[in-house]
């Protein structure tokens, strides 16, 4: 059976029928509500919080974030973003608490930098990994939505988001974009090698009440979750001889550069970064 993502883009799968269809599936219900209370014990509140939940559909996440007992450091504000007005449409008509916007994650998340103090996704940033026509870059919306999660966020605030990746392909390049975007990154899965296997993105920024920055630190204690960064001294600013301006290391940097900003660019060949020979 073909996986949804692959099918039709998010805004045109998630039509008025089959909206209705997942918000009043009992199945769904249960593995929503049970993906949600998970992240919500990665995300580790102890104080009310606003809370982002992005790819939020009718608001089934939110609710229970609504719902946390003060005994457990809730009960919680959200703000909704999904790019599916049908999911958003039924989500006003069940009167949830939290405010609702109308956006595509992949070009970002239109907040004001450090206005939220944490994150949830369930089951939504393995749609950035594609590509509806030629002209869409994953990688670059990819990089668009975790560079705006990482501005929005707060110094030391995290975010926690489940995906199904397709492979592991889409899995490296999830956690690529996370890390080049400035985030402490680890990955946590449950019930490995089963078909109910869920893997959680455990995301930190540093500053805040973070020990010294060390947003790989605040990861590496949360039992269970695979750092994916260890964040060693970067070599920024030394360039080597391989790397001089027109070289092929150069221009693979470059088209890396632009890829990750959303330019469409060629794919590399073994002419890339080739000298032609002069013509006279």
């Amino acid at each position: 059976m073909s996986r949804p993502e692959e099918t039709l883009p998010p805004d045109l799968f998630y039509s008025d029928a089959e909206s209705r269809k997942y918000t009043t599936s009992s199945r769904i219900l249960s593995i929503q509500s049970s993906m949600t209370h998970r992240a919500l014990e990665l995300l580790n509140l102890t104080t009310p919080s606003l809370i982002l939940d992005v790819g939020c559909g009718s608001g089934l996440s939110g609710e229970i974030l609504s719902s946390v007992p003060t005994s457990d450091g809730g009960p919680h504000i959200w703000i909704g973003m999904d790019i599916s007005a049908s999911m958003l449409d039924i989500a006003l008509q069940r009167d949830v608490e939290g405010d609702l916007l109308l956006a595509d994650i992949g070009q970002g998340v239109p907040l004001r930098p450090g206005s939220i103090d944490a994150a949830i996704s369930i089951s939504a940033i393995q749609w950035l990994c594609n590509a509806d026509s030629t002209d869409v870059s994953p990688a670059g919306r990819l990089a668009r939505f975790f560079g705006g999660l990482y501005a929005a966020l707060r110094r030391g605030g995290r975010a926690v988001c489940q995906f199904y990746p397709r492979n592991e392909e889409q899995r490296g390049m999830i956690c690529t974009a996370a890390i080049k975007a400035g985030f402490g990154a680890g990955v946590l899965e449950d019930e490995p090698g089963t078909k109910n296997a869920k893997l959680y993105l455990v995301l930190t920024v540093g500053g805040g009440d973070v020990p010294k920055g060390d947003i790989t630190g605040v990861v590496n204690g949360m039992e269970g979750v695979h750092i994916m960064d260890e964040r060693r001294g970067s070599k920024r600013g030394i360039h080597t001889a391989d790397e001089k301006k027109g070289s092929k290391k150069w221009i693979l940097k470059k088209k890396e550069q632009m890829e990750r900003k959303g330019k469409i660019v060629k794919a590399n060949s073994k002419y890339t970064g080739r000298k032609r020979r002069i013509a006279f």
